[in-house]
């Protein structure tokens, strides 16, 4: 007689195998990545083409919006689960497309998402739930998302959903899962909900600036409650320490974008930090970091945050005053020295709001600075355009960074002529193929100079068209270009090579040779660096790059640039490129 036929039994929904999982191991977190799925949560999709990125995204939507019409939410979810896994679609789309969905019924489209949270045994159909839940989520989710959060992969997309509800969460997961192995002592110690040992492990967090990047600089800050820490402490002026240091780093450029304008206390903590920066020992490092928090609230992301009227101005100023003269020399006191002696002159700009505003009846009022970042890591370099006093690319391109100066005010490129022409203000790290860049079109019409055109990746905010009073427009391209008030003595005297060769064009020419990029080295910035192309001295073989290096020797820009010019009109630069 043949054995009973048995149903397989049903796969166990996502989150009931998250929920098991926990519940094996309470009061410790998951291992960094997450725990593997079960063999059921991903279709064996076997051969075949999967969609484009663009027909996936009309594909998972139109699901949605069938699954949404539907008034039963647990037929809807089975079915529109069922469907995403059949339409081969990979995973990665279907979250952020079930994210930018703007339901006619927000009540039926958070309670599929429930369902196919709660329910849901597949990575396709879980992804979908909490793509809805970015946007319709409320605490009562907040559970199930931190849950999921067990799983590998899911993890990233539970990131996504908890971050507009609850952020220190969302941090936490997000450094339980993304975080280097320094910071996991720190998530133990915040999931055991221990506070003693929190602030243990923060101040044994981020001893050299630059072993934390950007991203878990803020996470870190966001997890901890650091500005609620802060608030109960007001006498820790280690934990005062630390915060400044994290706080630095998290206003720093990262390759993902601006994370300071992510920050959810990011005003609270810069106001605490500042106000109590004074308690702070007056070493290098705390000085640097006080310049870098300054100059960002004055022309970078950090300007850009949700300021009470007058408050940006406060904080800048007590930022400032607690900068002390540095008693010792070298290029990173000097950096100190500079930077906040600039910002003091300046003055506190204006902050108008974060959307653009109709332009004022009178012209507004354009400034073109250079920020140098603290020469304690690798120099970077960049242009800064603010309009009315207000920093314009973190705004209209918060991923990229100001082009450098020799690019974007040394060669021109901002000067207006009758004919229009797009200019590149802002790049990614990575490269302009790779993620994009900021141009504006800018040409003179009559009395102004106007930018517009805006091209950018993405759909971020638009931008206005800017009319600048012509006169005001060229002294400001006039001043900026003449400005060496930021330069050290390697770089000034590469730019200063580069208006001889711009002025002089046949000193390269007359021996075949064409003019490369001038500067000098990201992380060596005491050494000039001149290039230029052409075929070896021997005329035999492909042209290829020559470099001729410059160690500051202790002498003049002038000078030493005199002389290189000199040098290279008298003798075949290729000959030069050979020597150290």
């Amino acid at each position: 007689m043949s054995a009973p036929h048995r149903r397989p039994a049903p796969a166990p929904s996502l989150y009931a195998y998250a929920r098991s999982l926990r519940d094996a191991t309470p009061g410790s977190p998951p291992p960094r990545g997450g725990l593997p799925l079960p063999d059921t949560a991903r279709p064996a999709y076997g051969e075949g083409a999967r969609p484009p990125y663009k027909k996936a995204r009309e594909i998972v939507t139109g699901l949605l919006h069938v699954g949404l019409a539907e008034p039963d939410a647990d037929r809807a979810a089975a079915e529109t689960e069922r469907a995403l896994v059949a339409t081969r679609v990979r995973e990665q789309l279907v979250l952020p497309t079930a994210a930018a969905l703007v339901p006619a019924d927000p009540p039926a489209a958070r309670a599929l998402a429930r369902r196919l949270v709660r329910a849901g045994t597949t990575v396709h159909g879980v992804a979908a739930g909490l793509g809805l839940l970015t946007r319709l989520g409320t605490p009562e989710d907040v559970p199930y998302l931190r849950t999921l959060g067990w799983l590998e992969d899911v993890h990233r997309y539970a990131v996504d959903a908890l971050d507009p509800l609850d952020r220190p969460a969302a941090a936490l997961l997000w450094l339980t899962h993304q975080a280097g192995n320094a910071s996991r002592p720190l998530v133990e110690a915040l999931t055991a909900r221990d506070s003693a040992a929190v602030r243990e492990r923060l101040l044994g967090l981020a001893g050299d600036d630059r072993s934390m990047g950007p991203d878990e600089a803020r996470r870190v800050a966001e997890a901890a409650g650091l500005a609620d820490l802060l608030d109960r402490s007001p006498d820790d002026t280690a934990l005062l320490g630390q915060a400044l240091r994290l706080l630095a780093r998290t206003v720093t450029q990262g390759d993902h974008g601006a994370e300071i304008l992510d920050h959810a206390d990011g005003p609270a903590l810069y106001g605490t930090v500042a106000a109590r920066a004074r308690l702070l020992p007056p070493d290098p490092g705390h000085q640097a970091r006080l310049v870098t928090l300054a100059q960002e609230l004055h022309s970078g992301a950090a300007h850009l945050l949700d300021w009470p009227p007058g408050r940006r101005e406060t904080v800048l100023a007590h930022l400032l005053d607690a900068v002390r003269p540095p008693a010792e020399a070298g290029r990173r006191a000097d950096w100190i020295r500079r930077t906040a002696g600039h910002l003091r002159a300046l003055g506190p700009a204006p902050g108008p709001a974060l959307a653009p505003e109709p332009a004022p009846a009178s012209a507004p009022r354009l400034r073109i600075e250079v920020a140098v970042a603290d020469p304690a890591g690798p120099t970077a370099v960049e242009t800064r355009i603010l309009v009315d006093g207000r920093p314009i690319l973190p705004l209209a391109f918060p991923q990229g960074r100001g082009d450098t100066p020799e690019r974007l005010i040394d060669s021109g490129a901002l000067r207006a002529g009758d004919e229009p022409r797009p200019v590149r203000l802002g790049v990614t790290s990575c490269a302009e193929a790779c993620c994009g860049a900021l141009y504006a079109t800018v040409r003179r019409e009559g009395p102004h100079v106007v930018w517009d055109g805006w091209r950018r990746p993405g759909r971020p905010p638009e931008l206005p068209a800017y009319r600048f009073d012509a006169d005001a427009y060229d002294a400001e391209i006039a001043r900026a270009e003449h400005d060496h008030a930021w330069t050290w003595p390697a770089r000034h005297t590469a730019r200063l090579i580069t208006a001889g060769l711009r002025d002089r064009p046949g000193i390269l020419t007359r021996w075949g040779l064409r003019q490369g990029w001038i500067s000098t080295y990201f992380r060596d910035p005491d050494t000039t660096v001149v290039t230029f192309t052409g075929p070896p001295p021997d005329g035999a073989g492909e042209p290829r790059q020559f470099l001729w290096h410059l160690p500051d020797d202790g002498s003049p820009p002038g000078e030493r640039a005199a002389d290189a010019l000199r040098r290279m009109s008298e003798t075949d630069p290729r000959t030069l490129a050979a020597r150290p």
